[in-house]
């Protein structure tokens, strides 16, 4: 039944396009190796040297946004040095001929007003209007307790080839699973 069970699940995600997914706890560490297989997959598929640029990008920036703003985290002192460890998922596929990369992890509530806000300004904008905001926010000093978030964000909508999609699932009232899907 285990296998069964599993190998339909497999077929799952093989019937969505899905070629990577991650589901669990990160940290940098994880991210370099994740990323590393990821990009030998797709050298391996004969991508486009610059979908697979972008692709990476993407993932890389979606990643580092669990690493430092998933609202489930694990951390503590072991031995000489401290540990962390954010709760998420990301996951990459294929459909109608594009890649496409999707990271979902849990927010706060208090997080998720400027979150959906700086999510739906990028959504409005054309590509000269990101590239216009971008220049403008790498003059600005950033945000108090900004870990790079508006920043990296606005990177994520440059390389999209269609406007960043995104969800928000309450769970309770201090948080929200929130979801984000982008386009390559």
């Amino acid at each position: 039944m285990l296998a069964k069970h599993y190998r339909s699940f497999k077929h799952d995600l093989d019937q969505r396009g899905i070629i990577f997914s991650f589901s669990g706890y990160l940290s940098e560490e994880i991210l370099y190796s994740l990323g590393n297989a990821l990009r030998q997959k797709m050298t391996l598929e004969d991508a486009n040297v610059t979908t697979v640029k972008k692709v990476f990008s993407v993932f890389v920036e979606q990643a580092q946004n669990i690493i430092r703003y998933s609202a489930e985290k694990l951390s503590g002192d072991k031995g000489p040095a401290s540990i962390e460890l954010s709760s998420g998922m990301v996951t990459i596929g294929t459909e109608n001929d594009r890649f496409f990369i999707v990271c979902a992890n849990v927010v706060l509530a208090s997080d998720e007003p400027r979150l959906r806000e700086r999510l739906e300004r990028l959504r409005s904008m054309d590509r000269d209007a990101i590239k216009a905001y971008y220049k403008e926010q790498l003059r600005e000093a950033p945000e108090e307790q900004s870990k790079g978030a508006t920043i990296g964000l606005i990177e994520i909508a440059r390389r999209a080839s269609e406007p960043i999609e995104f969800d928000f699932d309450p769970i309770d009232e201090q948080k929200f699973f929130f979801c984000m899907k982008v386009c390559i």
